[in-house]
């Protein structure tokens, strides 16, 4: 016997979890946008300086670094110049041989002891704020002379404690953190873009 879907109860759940994203996106109008501004602006600078910016985080997260990272390095909404941006999620070889040869813990520290250097932007990505990999990251970052940056959910977790500008979004429920980040994100490379390259005649393209 067919289970009969009850469409009513799924359209109340969609409705909920569409106002529960917005109710935490509105929280975030009181929180954030003074932080995302001066994040901008040092990113901004370090642009000037010839100097790049390092994303990184695990699952989503990782997604969430390589969408960003993607960004800069191609375009957001203007044609322009490429922006040096790196996410360390993307070298399969890389991510499973320091995680063999050293600890899974030591994939991005690693590889941010071989990439960043000082004046660099580095951000670590983690709704938790607990992950000991993004966590080690940053610190070698602040050892590398790089600005260090973390995305997190409420409590900024560890990374709270080792960051130059924090991103804390006022939930603890993991899908409504990432789509906040996503959010933060995209402002930060609008405002970095615009400052850089200012308007341009041709339109973004739909991906």
């Amino acid at each position: 016997m067919k289970r009969v879907i009850n469409q009513t109860s799924m359209e109340e759940d969609i409705l909920q979890h569409i106002e529960d994203c917005i109710s935490v996106k509105k929280q975030l109008i009181e929180t954030c946008p003074k932080t995302m501004a001066q994040i901008a602006e040092e990113i901004i600078r370090v642009y000037r300086k010839g100097n790049k910016v390092l994303w990184f985080g695990n699952g989503g997260s990782a997604a969430d670094a390589q969408h960003l990272s993607c960004e800069l390095v191609s375009k957001f909404y203007l044609r322009r110049k490429a922006l040096e941006s790196l996410a360390l999620t993307t070298n399969t070889s890389e991510l499973t041989a320091i995680a063999n040869d050293y600890d899974f813990s030591e994939v991005f520290a690693r590889q941010v002891e071989a990439s960043v250097k000082p004046g660099d932007v580095v951000i670590g990505i983690s709704t938790s704020g607990d992950s000991q990999n993004v966590i080690r990251g940053i610190e070698e970052a602040r050892r590398q002379g790089g600005i260090t940056v973390a995305f997190t959910g409420a409590t900024g977790g560890k990374l709270a404690e080792n960051v130059d500008y924090l991103l804390a979004v006022p939930s603890t429920e993991v899908p409504r953190i990432q789509e906040s980040h996503i959010m933060m994100g995209h402002i930060i490379c609008y405002l970095v873009e615009k400052e850089l390259f200012g308007k341009c005649s041709v339109p973004s393209e739909q991906y």
